[in-house]
């Protein structure tokens, strides 16, 4: 009976509902992973967002980790950047001391996260880059977007020690940033063996004909560049320029070939003869070289990302205008841009309309500091420059009723025609600085290599065409020519929009793949290579 009643309180037991059962032993946390949890949560969000993917696991637990990412750090000094600022040199050792001191789990945790931001620090630079630009360029009006980083990916990253792939994956996929990075990489090994010697400083030229011991060495430096190497593999390029090693001291065809080529490269006028601007040049020092292509590494990382498939790329340092049409097709063409004193500014717009037969209001600063002194010392300037005078309304002024040492708020305006200095037409994008892509009737300008003579608005050579073309890609249907013929003065808006980009390079690479280094006519280099070479702060 008793074993009959025992059994039966068994079962009863059993059947008990689960409020009256035992509960189960709780799974206990990792000690680390609980700390990782904890002290991640007061964490930047990158960090919050990399921890969660990971659901709180460690990342940087096994030396090899840690070995292959300060590895990998290393390798960002081909993107112009500096390991030192990642700690690179300092991982491996103080992982090792956590290890050999047996640090608990709060120490770790530090160092889990500490490593972390590293990583996610590495991966934003290379994405947007290292600095932000308004600090050093007052003018910069492109939008800074934040990195956008996908943490699972990353993390598989981290577990896979595909750490390079990651950092590749994080840099701007466009051919010229490539293309920078492998002139770093050429400059620093031309560096290694001891750079170029200058050219002595004399005041004579020297040009074909001329035979001296400064032509040897003029021969040397340009083949430590390249340039004679490239006739050599390619002497059908240059007819009339065959190489004669014979006497290196000969100012020879080949040489003259080759001079030429490097001042197309470095935008001086290619004549051939080696005058105080081209020695200039060549006397640039090889550790300056490589600073400016880092440097503009970083403002390729600043802008070359989310670029939209088709756009207007203005490059300012470099004259150059580049149409990328919606067909997959490249339209170039020569540009002036604004003096030193009346900079073009970097800016990311979109081209709204045109104004076809465009009357040119002066603005105020061209009229205090250009204009009104012209006017002061001869009145006839306003009927040769066909210049109206206004009123802030716009009524019609006498000339001869203002006082022009005292003239007010007055305007002036020029009539529509040839002889306008907007041409035929202007191309339009909003902007604060109200600058704008327009044609000139200062064509000769365009033959220039260096080419800041504006007041801050954009000269395009062959703008008419341009014009057409844009008004084709965007399905605007109109005739540019046919309503340049009109005669009279319109706006006229394009169908769609179209992105236009205005952006600073004092290195970019030229069509052929060589880096093409430009005068830095707005002197924003200087600025920010200190920024560049500030340690970072993480």
């Amino acid at each position: 009976m008793r074993r009959f009643v025992t059994i039966l309180a068994v079962v009863a037991v059993m059947l008990l509902p689960p409020a009256f059962a035992e509960e189960p032993e709780a799974v206990r946390q990792d000690p680390l992973e609980a700390e990782i949890a904890r002290q991640v949560v007061d964490a930047p969000e990158g960090l919050r967002r990399f921890y969660a993917a990971r659901e709180s696991r460690p990342a940087w637990g096994e030396r090899q980790q840690v070995a292959a990412f300060a590895e990998a750090l290393e390798t960002l000094e081909s993107d112009g950047l500096d390991p030192r600022d990642y700690r690179a040199d300092r991982l491996v050792a103080e992982h090792r001391r956590l290890q050999e001191a047996n640090a608990g789990p709060a120490e770790q945790a530090r160092f889990e996260l500490a490593t972390s931001t590293l990583l996610l620090t590495a991966l934003r630079h290379l994405q947007r880059g290292r600095l932000d630009p308004r600090t050093v360029d007052p003018q910069w009006e492109i939008p800074v977007e934040p990195a956008r980083l996908d943490f699972e990916a990353i993390s598989r990253a981290v577990d896979g020690q595909r750490f390079e792939q990651a950092f590749g994956e994080a840099r701007p996929a466009y051919a010229p940033y490539e293309r920078l990075r492998s002139g770093l990489a050429r400059y620093r090994n031309i560096e290694r063996v001891g750079g170029w010697a200058p050219l002595p400083g004399e005041p004579r030229v020297l040009r074909r004909g001329d035979v001296d011991d400064v032509v040897a060495l003029l021969r040397s430096r340009l083949a430590m560049e390249g340039e004679l190497e490239v006739m050599a593999a390619d002497p059908g390029a240059f007819p009339g320029a065959e190489l004669d090693t014979s006497d290196p001291r000969r100012f020879d065809a080949a040489l003259e070939a080759a001079v030429r080529r490097f001042q197309r490269r470095h935008l001086l006028e290619a004549d051939g003869i080696v005058g105080p601007q081209t020695r200039a040049a060549l006397n640039v020092p090889v550790a300056v070289r490589i600073d400016q292509i880092r440097l503009n590494l970083e403002r390729a990382r600043w802008l070359l990302h989310g670029l939209p498939e088709a756009f207007v790329l203005v490059d300012i340092a470099g004259y150059q205008l580049s149409y990328f049409r919606p067909n997959g097709e490249l339209w170039r063409t020569r540009i002036v841009v604004g003096r030193p004193y009346r900079r073009t500014p970097s800016l990311r717009s979109e081209i709204t309309h045109m104004t076809v037969n465009p009357t040119w209001t002066i603005p105020p600063t061209i009229l205090r500091e250009d204009v009104l002194p012209q006017v002061r010392r001869d009145l006839g300037y306003l009927w040769r420059e066909r210049l109206q005078v206004l009123s802030p309304s716009g009524a019609p002024l006498d000339p001869w009723q203002v006082d022009w040492n005292n003239p007010g708020n007055i305007m002036l305006r020029q009539a529509p025609g040839p002889q306008n200095a907007l041409g035929q037409v202007a191309i339009r994008f909003p902007n604060d600085h109200l600058v704008y892509l327009h044609d000139t009737p200062a064509q000769g300008l365009f033959a220039r290599e260096q080419r800041a003579f504006s007041s801050g608005c954009i000269r395009v050579q062959g703008v008419l065409e341009f014009a057409q073309l844009l008004f084709d890609d965007t399905g605007s249907g109109q005739d540019i020519g046919a309503l340049i013929e009109a005669g009279q003065t319109r706006n006229v808006s394009l169908a769609r929009r179209m992105p236009v980009i205005l952006h600073y390079w004092t290195v970019h690479p030229g069509e052929e793949g060589q880096l093409v280094f430009r005068p830095d006519i707005y002197e924003r280099d200087d600025a920010l290579l200190r920024a560049l070479n500030r340690p970072l702060a993480i």
